[in-house]
């Protein structure tokens, strides 16, 4: 599944570094996920998960919180109020780039932050936790041993996961002020709690308490023999697939700003150069230029999109003209390839590059049947190939009329 790299703002203006895991094909819908205390984006466990919902459909921002992983920005300045900020730029920046979330996941203390933040996003439908405290206060466990000298001295330096950190007295002020418990009881999303009754980080009392608060619709899932940073693969592609089934039910998804339109809507995204989304109706993909020429290489260039039309639009003609003719005709494949060549070069361009200079644009279409075909009915492939409506038009004029649109799009 192709995973780009970007930043956004957060929300005290530094440069959030984060990574979008997109499906190959339509986008269901956009998730966003929240790492554990002091983890990354790209722990293990995120990237498998995201990956995995990429594989069901669903679109997955993960980031780093401020000053962890590849973030600006000072980890000794955040608290648990500064996380539930950064959540709400990224479904921010969600929402100006694609579409705004309608999944929240979140991991460990993650798992708190979506709880306490999905009121605040209006377009999420449904929030996942995994291994998540019912208290936010439970992070103070991890540098319990510190807690008397932050508060006498106003921080410390403590070491959690092999790494260094400054913890500072604002930091358990600011967790101990939230009661998570009324958040959950007024959630008013579907809920799904994923816990492993063998965490030793997060106990499962936790979970039997978030399920408790939450009001329906809400459900269980036991992760059993999974530690608490789902270590094994295995354990994180299960979660993804009980998130994406689970999440089916709530998140139906049309376009990008839950509207179906008529016609094909072409949007910048904001990352990278190139990059567009390209939406007809029900459906999406990424339209974007190769790495080479300063795209970022993650969907179709637009002579790519215009060779699939062609190729699309031949392969149904010959599969409809086979059903008319009641034909067993073997599985279509239409290879096409372009390029510009030089008129005069061009033998076979036939009628297009008489009395033209320089330049023609020349497609190459190469079909493959499966099976036996007989030489009466390839040339008559051939004859019907010529037949489809996108051929007509590439080899007849057509008109491309512009306008500016004159109201404001945002």
């Amino acid at each position: 599944m192709p995973t780009q790299r970007t930043t956004f703002p957060g929300a005290d203006g530094h440069e959030l570094a984060a990574r979008l895991d997109l499906p190959s094909g339509e986008v269901r819908g956009y998730a966003l996920f929240a790492h554990c205390f002091t983890c990354t984006k790209d722990i293990l466990a995120a990237k498998r998960i995201a990956q995995g919902l990429a594989r069901h459909g669903i679109g997955v921002l993960r980031f780093d919180f401020t000053r962890l992983g590849h973030s600006e920005g000072e980890f000794a300045n955040t608290h648990f109020s500064s996380n539930i900020a950064d959540l709400k730029a990224a479904a921010d920046f969600l929402r100006r780039s694609f579409a705004a979330p309608e999944i929240l996941i979140g991991h460990s203390l993650g798992g708190a932050a979506v709880l306490a933040v999905a009121g605040d996003i209006p377009e999420v439908k449904a929030v996942a936790t995994i291994g998540a405290p019912s208290d936010v206060g439970h992070v103070l466990a991890q540098f319990s041993s510190h807690i008397d000298e932050i508060n006498e001295r106003g921080e410390a330096e403590v070491t959690l996961a092999q790494r260094k950190f400054t913890i500072r007295r604002e930091f358990i002020e600011d967790v101990t002020r939230h009661k998570l418990t009324d958040k959950i009881s007024h959630l008013k999303k579907a809920l799904l709690v994923m816990h492993s009754p063998i965490d030793q980080t997060v106990g499962v009392d936790n979970a039997s308490a978030i399920f408790m608060a939450a009001k329906h619709p809400k459900s269980f899932v036991s992760l059993d023999q999974a530690d608490h940073l789902l270590s094994r693969e295995e354990d994180a592609v299960y979660v993804a697939d009980i998130i994406a089934a689970w999440a089916g039910r709530y998140v139906v998804r049309d376009t990008p700003n839950g509207t179906t339109h008529d016609s094909v809507v072409v949007s910048e995204t904001g990352l990278g150069k190139f990059q567009n989304t390209v939406v007809a109706g029900r459906h999406q993909l990424l339209a974007d230029e190769p790495a080479s020429v300063g795209g970022l290489g993650s969907g179709l260039s637009p002579y790519d999109l215009l060779s699939a039309a062609l190729g699309a639009c031949t392969s149904m003609t010959l599969r409809m003209y086979a059903n008319h003719k009641k034909l067993a005709l073997g599985r279509v494949t239409v290879e096409v390839s372009h390029g510009k060549v030089p008129t005069e070069h061009c033998s076979d361009c036939g009628e297009a590059a008489e009395g033209r200079g320089g330049k023609i644009d020349r497609f190459e279409r190469v079909i493959s049947v499966e099976g036996d075909v007989d030489g009466e009915l390839r040339d008559k492939l051939v004859e019907i190939a010529g037949k489809c409506p996108v051929h007509k038009t590439l080899e007849h004029s057509a008109a491309v009329v512009t306008r500016i649109n004159e109201q404001k799009t945002g």
